[in-house]
């Protein structure tokens, strides 16, 4: 039987980050448990609105995010403040499919127009990797806003 996986980021600021995951992976940030969110409704407004209805304090408000396939296939993503920052390279990286089934120059540019996208949301560009047919279709190795190493595959 196959499982269900959560992929946990440390964060010093866990809602920008899941802010920026969201936005790369098209995701949405879930509503607070028990409250049923209106179409259009902001999320992240209707978590502050519940925090502080429960009592958490605002300077504990912003100690954890999570993100959701809103189809319901990819795996949670949850975002927890931590007081560290990142030293090292990271041991595990998301790879994310920005060219499934593209070959060459069609798939280069498509990993390069997201690339730019990326960018423009907080992202930082590292390295380009040629294709290097059978092994290699090339990818693109990206860091989050806090550092967090992922590539455009």
């Amino acid at each position: 039987m196959s499982r269900h996986i959560q992929v946990t980021f440390d964060a010093h600021d866990p809602r920008a980050l899941s802010s920026f995951w969201r936005d790369v992976l098209g995701y949405v940030h879930p509503g607070p448990p028990g409250v049923d969110l209106p179409e259009g409704a902001d999320p992240l407004a209707a978590w502050d609105d519940f925090l502080a209805r429960v009592g958490v304090p605002e300077e504990q408000r912003n100690t954890r995010s999570a993100i959701e396939d809103p189809d319901g296939h990819g795996p949670r993503l949850f975002f927890q403040q931590v007081p560290e920052g990142k030293v090292v390279k990271n041991r595990v990286h998301l790879d994310v499919r920005t060219a499934p089934g593209l070959r060459g120059e069609e798939r280069m540019a498509a990993l390069e127009a997201e690339c730019e996208r990326l960018v423009a949301l907080g992202a930082t560009r590292v390295r380009r990797d040629e294709p290097a047919p059978p092994m290699s279709g090339g990818f693109i190795v990206m860091a989050d806003p806090e550092g967090n190493e992922f590539c455009l595959d």
